[in-house]
């Protein structure tokens, strides 16, 4: 069994991967550009096992390696939370007929109030009652819609396995907090990016001889661009072959005036992966992904609930991850194709 196969297997199962591949992934998600020979180090194995491993992960669909700008994380438009409910048994369809549009970075199903949650980035200047009104209300199975507009991202976590390895800090490239902005990209930076943006570890001669230009200058380009914070490289992978538990949005109502220091005490959290403020019903948005539901209980209870300033919030359980970084994952694949046969 290879390919998507794979996935659907070990979704629908919930099969977890062993510890050394957990351990690889954590790594990977750490910096998804390390070198087989520093992710041996952290985990502590040999080059040629890491290597084999996370090439068949890879290969697989159970592990997605892209590259993300700062500007498609927001830096060039307005950033929607969209909150949709469907007719009944029609979330995964309502899904399907969202997940292809380029302006949807994030969208998963939800259990409770809401069944669907869109991140939709729309470009200054475009229409917002033509986006958020004509176009995701105008699916046929949309009932309801609740749009709340993203005032400031806190944190964008992509480390939240990293517990998982002892060895982490070896592969860390922390650099200081950049805006990015058009000017920063050139039309071959540009070019290097949406390579990037499908094959996260595509190397240097891959790069250039698809480009059609010398491999020193995608390597500058490519380490400017990592040096300045331009880009960024981002680990997808399925939380319950990790042994995951618990995804979950909440929404948080809070005091006005401790707006700043509540995101800030839940950014610190490794298990918080989204924290931003919203223009709407509640103050923030957060994203907690924690390996059992009984450390979910001890976070609502023993670390929410006891932050000077949170006044209440409403929880939604990730039901299924269809789209994270506008990229479409892998595991999300059969439920996707099943929905659009239906429609048929």
């Amino acid at each position: 069994m290879s390919g998507p196969r794979v996935v659907q297997a070990m979704m629908s199962g919930m099969q977890q991967l062993d510890d050394l591949d957990r351990r690889i992934v954590a790594a990977l998600q750490v910096n998804g550009r390390a070198s087989w020979t520093d992710i041996a180090a952290a985990v502590d194995t040999s080059v040629t096992t890491v290597a084999r491993r996370a090439q068949q992960l890879l290969s697989d669909g159970v592990v997605r390696i892209i590259a993300l700008t700062k500007l498609q994380q927001g830096g060039d438009g307005d950033l929607f939370l969209v909150r949709l409910c469907c007719t009944a048994g029609r979330q995964l369809a309502t899904a399907a007929a969202l997940v292809d549009r380029p302006d949807v970075r994030f969208l998963a199903v939800l259990t409770g109030e809401h069944d669907l949650i869109v991140e939709i980035l729309v470009p200054r200047g475009a229409g917002l009652h033509a986006v958020l009104v004509e176009q995701l209300q105008g699916i046929p199975w949309v009932r309801q819609s609740v749009a709340e507009l993203v005032l400031h991202t806190y944190k964008i976590g992509q480390d939240w396995s990293r517990q998982l390895i002892g060895g982490a800090d070896q592969l860390s490239h922390p650099h200081a907090p950049h805006l990015c902005d058009d000017s920063h990209l050139d039309e071959l930076d540009t070019r290097i990016v949406a390579l990037l943006h499908e094959d996260g570890r595509a190397g240097f001669q891959t790069l250039a001889k698809r480009l059609g230009v010398n491999e020193s200058t995608v390597r500058r380009r490519c380490e400017a661009l990592y040096r300045r914070g331009c880009v960024e490289t981002v680990t997808l992978v399925p939380a319950a072959v990790l042994g995951y538990e618990a995804e979950v949005m909440l929404f948080v109502s809070v005091e006005p005036a401790r707006l700043e220091s509540v995101a800030a005490l839940l950014a610190e959290h490794r298990g918080v992966r989204f924290v931003a403020a919203v223009l709407g019903q509640y103050s923030l948005v957060c994203e907690v992904i924690m390996p059992t539901t009984e450390d979910l209980y001890r976070f609502v209870t023993g670390t929410l609930g006891s932050i000077d300033g949170v006044r209440s919030w409403q929880a939604n359980v990730e039901a299924l991850t269809v789209k994270r970084g506008f990229v479409v994952v892998p595991w999300a694949g059969e439920a996707l194709a099943n929905a659009r046969t239906d429609q048929a």
